[in-house]
C-alpha cells in the first residue's frame, strides 16, 4: 500500500476497501461495479470515493480505463502491456498475455515512432455460447 502512499492518496478505510478489491482484479470493474461490491463491507461509502479513487489510480499509471464497453467504462488494474478478448454479447473481458508483431505500413504512419498496440479481439464466451445460439 506504500506505492499509493507516495502518490498522495488519502489511505482512508473505504479507498483501501477499493484499493485491495482492485488488486489482481481480472474482471475488468465498472465503477458501480466497484461500488456495489466495496459498499457491502462498508454501507455509508459514496461512489464519490470510488470514483476518486479511480481517477487518481488513473492519473499516476496504477489504473487503466477501457473504452471497449460502450456502456459503462471497465478498469484494468493491470497496467503491463497485454490485449484483450471481448465476449460481444455478455461484455466480458478476458486479459491475453502474448505480444503480437504487426508491421504497420510506412505510407501510413505518418512519420509516428510507434511504441506500443493493444488488440481487442471479439468473441462469444462458452457461457454465452451454451446459452444457445452463435
Amino acid at each position: 500500500m506504500e506505492k499509493y502512499r507516495r502518490i498522495g492518496l488519502k489511505l482512508t478505510p473505504q479507498r483501501l476497501a477499493v484499493l485491495q478489491y482492485l488488486e489482481g482484479n481480472t474482471d475488468h470493474p465498472s465503477a458501480e461495479m466497484i461500488y456495489n461490491e466495496v459498499k457491502k463491507k462498508y454501507p455509508m461509502m459514496s461512489f464519490a470515493t470510488v470514483y476518486k479513487t479511480i481517477e487518481a489510480l488513473k492519473k499516476n499509471g496504477h489504473l487503466l480505463e477501457l473504452t471497449i464497453d460502450s456502456e459503462r467504462r471497465r478498469y484494468d488494474p493491470e497496467t503491463g502491456q497485454h490485449h484483450h478478448l471481448i465476449c460481444i454479447r455478455c461484455k466480458r473481458i478476458s486479459d491475453i498475455h502474448k505480444s503480437f508483431s504487426i508491421d504497420v505500413p510506412a505510407e501510413t504512419q505518418e512519420s509516428f515512432d510507434i511504441i506500443g498496440n493493444h488488440i481487442e479481439f471479439y468473441g462469444i464466451c462458452p457461457k454465452c455460447k451454451q446459452k444457445g445460439g452463435n
